[in-house]
């Protein structure tokens, strides 16, 4: 009886210190929110951003709904640099491309990811695999990674992509698979509006099976060669490149994929075709 008089006690105890840090935590980005809502962008923050394209092409009112929920993310997520010193054009532009996805979700500031891991150059990590009993170790190079709270940024890599125009950024893209995760798994579906949700799963499956088949049969890609042969991988990577295609090459989108472009559109409450029209 008393073992489990103190196993309640204890699990109690940890309830409490729980509920007070999340209590702590609410209060903490209620201030943080309040505080940076008047306060402008560093000068060296301003600088690294002027140097995006797509920055430099936000109308103004667009880019002050940005200011606030950029500096809330640069002072509320943890920069950690690995092999390298975190600089404020680092953290600018991380959060930029972040805080662009977000703008028009409401209350959506990726809550669950509490720290960002910076690396100067692609990570070479080992994995083993197992088939048929064998087991084979083999080197990964891996430009960026979405896991749980952290997401993992190769600054090499982030920084080519972030300040010319590429079809590809690898910002967009783990941050793509931060969102993707909210929802509890990585299958291609973020936190859309329940009234999104039958037309959003119809389309982006029936469009990831037709790429998967014909990737499998290895025929021509037609169309799908502008996705690319990656996004067939599972329908996690179809989402998150699909989000790149629709921020980096949105008229290329639009004039293949109308109705996938029709869906993000819609998601993340931006035309990025109109915003960035004279990206190309």
């Amino acid at each position: 009886m008393t073992y489990y008089l103190v196993l309640t006690q204890l699990l109690l105890a940890v309830l409490a210190v729980v509920m007070i840090w999340q209590a702590m935590t609410y209060f903490r980005n209620m201030w943080l929110w309040k505080k940076v809502r008047s306060m402008p962008l560093p000068q060296s923050y301003r600088e690294a951003l002027e140097k995006i394209p797509p920055y430099r092409l936000l109308p103004e009112e667009l880019k002050e709904k940005i200011r606030p929920r950029l500096l809330f993310f640069a002072r509320s997520k943890e920069f950690k640099g690995v092999g390298i010193e975190v600089t404020d054009e680092m953290k600018a532009v991380i959060s930029f491309y972040a805080c662009l996805m977000v703008v028009n979700i409401p209350d959506e500031c990726y809550g669950e990811l509490f720290t960002i891991l910076v690396y100067p150059y692609d990570v070479v990590v080992k994995r083993i695999e197992a088939e048929d009993g064998i087991f084979r170790e083999e080197e990964l190079i891996l430009e960026g990674l979405s896991a749980g709270d952290t997401v993992v940024v190769t600054w090499n890599e982030a920084k080519g992509e972030a300040f010319h125009i590429h079809q590809h950024n690898l910002i967009l893209h783990e941050f793509a698979h931060v969102l993707d995760f909210e929802n509890g798994a990585p299958d291609g579906v973020p936190p859309v509006e329940r009234s999104q949700y039958h037309k959003w799963t119809q389309v982006l499956y029936r469009r990831y099976k037709e790429l998967r088949e014909k990737s499998r049969r290895r025929s021509d890609l037609e169309a799908y060669r502008f996705i690319g042969a990656y996004a067939a991988t599972n329908e996690a990577e179809f989402f998150a490149v699909v989000t790149e295609l629709f921020f980096q090459n949105p008229r290329g989108l639009k004039e293949h994929f109308p109705d996938l472009y029709d869906e993000f559109k819609t998601f993340y409450g931006l035309d990025t075709a109109e915003l960035f029209k004279s990206l190309d």
